[in-house]
């Protein structure tokens, strides 16, 4: 610090990352860089402070300070490198986006650097996507420096991670916004992003924004895209994490230098093949499928089926489907194979490679339907039909695997039609270059028994379509894997077949496990000999028998010294017990390694004390020289004759052994394969059960409903069968008082009656029958019960009314009563007989003698009485019946009629 300036050395790093000054700032970033730098590992505690507030590098990476925020942006990516994944997962959203607005745009060259190189450390620790999606956004910024330099960055992570690594779909989509940004800048370097994801992608990503852009920015970047197709495949040049870790045990794997490298090639050459990925979203495309297809294919006119398919195709056509029910769309394509009119045949091979090609996996359940008379339909000569069917069946092909294919394949292979046979074996050689998987045992007979048979065709395309068959199976299996299936043919076809073999290209090939060689293990058994008797359970230097196979083809080859161990028994012929082992080894009882060629011994060999010189022999090979001269140069050859090699049972033991072990891992790698296949079906399985359960789900809850509906029915029904009998039982009820009602009428004397109708008053039976039948006759027609609907709570009886109650209500008479019967005798009732309504009259207005005595009143009241309540009761019922209908609507109320 200067003079007079305070010292901040002592505060702690957090702090001095928040201060206000620049200078405190910029010395904290520095000392945390070189704290980072000192940590041992990823869980020093001079990390802990930073992880847990990762808000300290939001401001660093933006300082507003130009100088502090280069040693700000240096400090953090010191902070990735060295603390590892969780640095990067706890602070790369904090940190992103204040890199992309304050760091890229970055004045100094330094700064920007550090910028993008803390972004590719993101990538690196762990994994693409959360960058992009703080990355993406910066692009909508209104400041074109910001859109620029994340444009930059976003074409560095592609070129050093490539498109297998990072997703390129996001960045598809939005370049087409930044193609018309209004500053030039920011358009080169759109294109420039552009050009580097074409390396990658090649066609496959114009589908997704090639469309949007103008006309003349097509025309530029095609002239761009000139200069790219000339170079070769771009190799990610920068490895995650994870790959370094895969890189670094596929590195100690092997144990020898050659193995090393050749595992490090196999690594290398599949971490940097990038396959051209198809980034097309999927396409429902089954609602835009004419719903009448079926019919117009089914139409007599090849126009019309012609042109049905056409309308397919049109729909179709795009780079994904979306999986849904094709099952009968296919079945009429399957159908349209057998069509006379080639131009339909050809249209439908069309649609069934678009189809196969779109839906991809979910095509594999429509291959039984639509394969087989694809293959019948190839007897078709004319080329272009033959074309077509042939791309649709290798697009039906890609969708499955060569497994599902072959016995169809096969079967075909027989087929009389010579012209079917010779396009099925083109179709058998395409799928055999184009499989990722090698075939398992059963298949490769079945190929190569299918291929040798081929060779004997009277037509020359047969027999060559035979020999390439086998070339390109040995391509995948290796030259010795495929001579048991060449023993039985002459060399004429055998080179044919190495021709083909020659020139073959697959996308399979079966690479054993190479036998470790044993060089490397010979001098530990060195070290281990010299005056000791070597440990009997030792079993590792077993594989040096090795280079047995190579032997007789080599006359002279370059062996390594072994010594010889052990003392063997003195006095007899006979090994000692595991002496065969022993013999291999190098231990008691035998030489080691017969197959190499003697060498000088080295040095620790020539010090033995002179008496143990005799019960040691010399190490050779097979080529070398035989086991008995040096027994003849030897001062004592009595133990010669113990010195036994591998004999030539060993020798076939232990190539039964290897073919057994090769068998084995055939066997392992076709479970494998069947494993893959099984949990496929069942992954299929699973999901149609899922959907099972829920239509089942579906029906119980519909029938729980259903039954739900019913109950409330019966409930309802059950409430109304009571309110039928209730009403029944009050309608009993009303008849007994009317019964009632009439036998105390007809107690009645007959003086009463006839004077009643010396009046012209109705007889009470009469008028009780006559309404009674009118009222019983209305109800019966509406189906109605009158003891829900009466206003009362009960009819007023006979035996509780009185006089009284007569004279304060004499309204109470049914109008339709006295409607009806005041026209008896052609009169009307005059006031005077005391006639109200119905007209009851009394007795003291019917006497006619003057001289009558009070005695007979009484007697003759009281009918008349029991006749008016009658009477009334009668005329209630009606008007109440007519209430009755005129509320259910069944007749008009008595005023209207």
């Amino acid at each position: 610090m200067a003079d007079g300036e305070p010292d901040f050395s002592s505060l702690p790093l957090p702090d001095r990352f928040a201060h206000k000054n620049w200078k405190v700032r910029k010395e904290g970033y520095e000392e945390a860089k070189a704290e980072f730098e000192k940590t041992p590992d990823e869980s020093h505690p001079t990390f802990t402070p930073f992880l847990q507030d990762p808000g300290l590098w939001k401001g660093a990476v933006a300082d507003s300070n130009v100088a502090a925020q280069v040693e700000g942006l240096t400090a953090y990516c010191a902070f990735l490198k060295f603390g590892g994944v969780q640095a990067c997962s706890r602070t790369r959203n904090t940190t992103i986006g204040p890199i992309a607005e304050k760091g890229l745009p970055c004045a100094r060259p330094v700064g920007k650097a550090s910028a993008q190189e803390a972004l590719l450390l993101c990538v690196e620790l762990d994994k693409a996507d959360p960058v992009l999606e703080e990355l993406l956004p910066a692009l909508s910024h209104k400041v074109p420096k910001v859109v620029a330099g994340t444009l930059t960055a976003l074409s560095l992570i592609y070129h050093n991670f490539g498109c297998k690594i990072v997703d390129p779909k996001p960045t598809l989509k939005a370049l087409t916004k930044v193609f018309g940004h209004a500053d030039k800048n920011v358009r080169a370097e759109a294109q420039n992003l552009t050009v580097e994801l074409y390396r990658w992608l090649r066609e496959a990503m114009k589908p997704l924004f090639w469309s949007d852009l103008k006309p003349v920015q097509q025309q530029d970047l095609e002239k761009l895209f000139e200069n790219v197709k000339q170079e070769p495949a771009p190799k990610q040049e920068r490895f995650t994490r994870a790959q370094q870790d895969a890189m670094a045990v596929a590195s100690e794997a092997p144990a020898d230098g050659g193995a090393e490298e050749e595992a490090g090639d196999d690594f290398d050459e599949d971490g940097g093949e990038e396959e051209v990925l198809d980034l097309a979203e999927p396409v429902d495309v089954f609602p835009k499928i004419p719903k009448d297809l079926h019919d117009q294919l089914a139409s007599s006119k090849w126009k019309d089926r012609k042109e049905a398919l056409d309308a397919l195709y049109n729909v179709i056509n795009v780079p994904r489907i979306k999986d849904g029910p094709y099952d009968e769309i296919v079945r009429d394509l399957a159908k349209s194979m057998k069509d006379a009119n080639v131009a339909v045949v050809t249209v439908a091979a069309n649609c069934v490679d678009l189809l196969a090609s779109g839906l991809r996996a979910g095509f594999m359940k429509h291959r039984a339907t639509i394969m087989a008379p694809m293959l019948e339909r190839l007897k078709e000569k004319k080329q272009a039909v033959a074309d077509a069917l042939g791309n649709a069946l290798y697009a039906v092909f890609s969708s499955t695997t060569l497994t599902d294919c072959l016995e169809d394949i096969l079967e075909y292979l027989k087929h009389k039609n010579p012209q079917v046979k010779q396009e099925t074996v083109k179709f058998l050689i395409r799928c055999l270059r184009n499989t990722r998987t090698v075939p398992a045992k059963p298949e490769i007979k079945s190929i190569a028994d299918a291929g040798t048979k081929l060779l004997t065709e009277s037509t020359e395309g047969m027999r060559s379509g035979g020999a390439e068959t086998l070339g390109t199976l040995m391509k995948i299996l290796g030259e010795r894997a495929m001579n048991p299936y060449l023993d039985g043919l002459d060399d004429i076809r055998k080179t044919k077949v190495k021709e083909f073999f020659e020139t073959a290209e697959v996308k399979a090939k079966d690479r054993p496990k190479p036998i470790a060689p044993p060089p490397k293990a010979a001098p530990a058994a060195r070290k281990a000999m010299p005056g000791k008797k070597p440990a009997m359970g030792l079993k590792k230097p077993a594989p040096a028998a090795a280079p047995v196979e190579e032997a007789p083809a080599k006359p002279a080859p370059r062996g390594i010294p072994s010594k010889l161990g052990g003392i063997p028994k003195t006095g007899t012929g006979l090994a000692p017990p595991g002496s065969k082992l022993r013999s291999k080894l190098g231990g008691p009882g035998g030489v080691a390694s017969p197959q190499r060629r003697a060498a000088p011994p080295p040095a620790e060999e020539e010090a033995p004390p002179p008496p143990a010189a005799p019960k040691f022999g010399m190490g050779r090979g097979l080529a070398g020289r035989p086991i008995a001269k040096p027994a003849a140069a030897e001062p004592a050859p009595a133990p010669a004759p113990a010195v036994s090699g591998i004999s030539a049972a060993e020798r076939a033991e232990l190539e039964e052994l290897r073919a057994d072990k090769e068998r084995s891992a055939r066997t392992i790698e076709d479970l494998k394969a069947e494993r893959s296949k099984f949990n496929n079906e069942l992954t299929e399985l699973q999901n149609q059960n899922a959907q099972l359960i829920e239509d089942h789900t579906r029906d119980v809850l519909s029938i729980k409903a259903k039954e739900t509906q019913l109950v409330r029915a019966r409930s309802d029904a059950e409430t109304a069968e009571a309110n039928v009998q209730k009403q029944q039982r009050e309608i009993e009820r009303l008849k007994r008082e009317l019964a009632r009602a009439l036998r105390a009428t007809a107690l009645s004397p007959p003086n009463a009656s006839s004077e009643t109708g010396s009046i012209g008053i109705p007889d009470a039976a009469s008028m009780y029958q006559e309404s009674a039948s009118n009222g019983h006759a209305a109800a019966a027609r509406s189906g109605l019960h009158m003891g829900s609907r009466f206003e009362g709570s009960r009819p007023r009886s006979y035996a509780s009314a009185s006089p009284s109650e007569d004279k304060e209500n004499p309204g109470l008479e049914s109008p339709g009563f006295s409607n009806r019967e005041s026209g008896l005798g052609r009169r009307k009732l005059s006031p005077s007989y005391g006639y109200s309504g119905v007209g009851s009259p009394t007795r003291s207005s019917t006497r006619t003698s003057a001289n009558a005595t009070e005695e007979d009143q009484p007697r003759s009241a009281e009918p008349a009485e029991n006749w008016k309540r009658a009477a009334e009761v009668t005329s209630q019922l009606k008007a109440r019946i007519e209430q009755m209908k005129a509320r259910q609507g069944l007749s008009r109320p008595p005023a209207q009629r």
